[in-house]
């Protein structure tokens, strides 16, 4: 069953992808309006990360590589992750550094989601770096002093 009669080729041609009745669709289909917007969304651009519509946090231009980072550099990070252990943030590198639970406040945090959630921009400060293990440890408390 082809509802809009696209075929794959039109796929990433948002010229070719019709205006939908997105009520219609999804009463058809069952679904909730956001999925059929999403779906109509992925259909005019495969691939879109929708992480790339979220703020930008200001990555230090000479912070290319793992190596080109020292213990105490504080930085901007995005929040790209969050378990139940702590968070993994996105410092313009190309491995994400972990800010562990014990490292998000200098308050008692229960789990991290009541600290940050993805897409946040914070402020993180190197705590250390190990280039040949790939891990960078983060700390978003206030430095002491």
């Amino acid at each position: 069953m082809n509802i809009l009669g696209i075929s794959p080729e039109d796929l990433g041609r948002a010229e070719a992808i019709p205006e939908a009745d997105i009520s219609e669709l999804a009463a058809l289909l069952k679904v909730g309006e956001p999925t059929i917007k999403d779906i109509l969304e992925e259909f005019k651009k495969p691939g879109r990360d929708p992480r790339d519509d979220l703020p930008r946090p200001i990555f230090k231009k000479e912070i290319l590589r793992l190596e080109d980072l020292k213990e105490g550099m504080e930085l901007q990070g995005v929040v790209r992750n969050v378990v139940d252990f702590g968070a993994f943030v996105d410092i313009g590198v190309h491995e994400d550094g972990l800010v562990h639970i014990s490292e998000m406040s200098d308050r008692f945090v229960k789990h991290p989601l009541d600290v940050v959630k993805p897409g946040d921009i914070v402020s993180v400060r190197v705590i250390s770096v190990s280039p040949e293990k790939k891990r960078i440890s983060l700390s978003m408390k206030k430095p002491d002093g």
